[in-house]
């Protein structure tokens, strides 16, 4: 048998977590086509998003699929890529740093749930 717990801030992290999961998807994507011709970074909005799934939680609405789009403004070269290294790798340093960040938050608030629950037992 097993038990869930879950809470909305648990809920929240998990759609957090999504999030951070799918903008390293989304850069490792464009780091493995940065020899393709014609290719186009792709990219989300990561804090659009994020008030999309908070909303979602608030709501008790399933996860949805993101939004992914064409990133604007970026400097293509002669054959048509228009993906930079340099801002992929910024980009996966973030999304790395987004999702240690949620797993810590959600160790803390398991943490938290834990403690209530054998506060009882003492």
């Amino acid at each position: 048998m097993s038990m869930e717990i879950e809470t909305r801030l648990s809920d929240q992290l998990a759609r957090y977590l999504d999030l951070a999961t799918s903008q390293a998807k989304l850069t490792a994507a464009n780091m493995a086509n940065i020899d393709t011709p014609g290719y186009r970074a792709a990219g989300m909005d990561f804090e659009a998003e994020m008030r999309e799934a908070m909303d979602g939680v608030d709501r008790g609405r399933a996860p949805r699929q993101v939004r992914v789009k064409s990133v604007d403004g970026l400097i293509a070269r002669p054959d048509g890529n228009n993906v930079s290294m340099d801002r992929e790798g910024l980009n996966l340093a973030e999304a790395q740093l987004e999702f240690k960040t949620g797993v810590a938050l959600l160790r803390q608030e398991y943490q938290r749930v834990m403690d209530a629950i054998h506060a009882d037992s003492k």
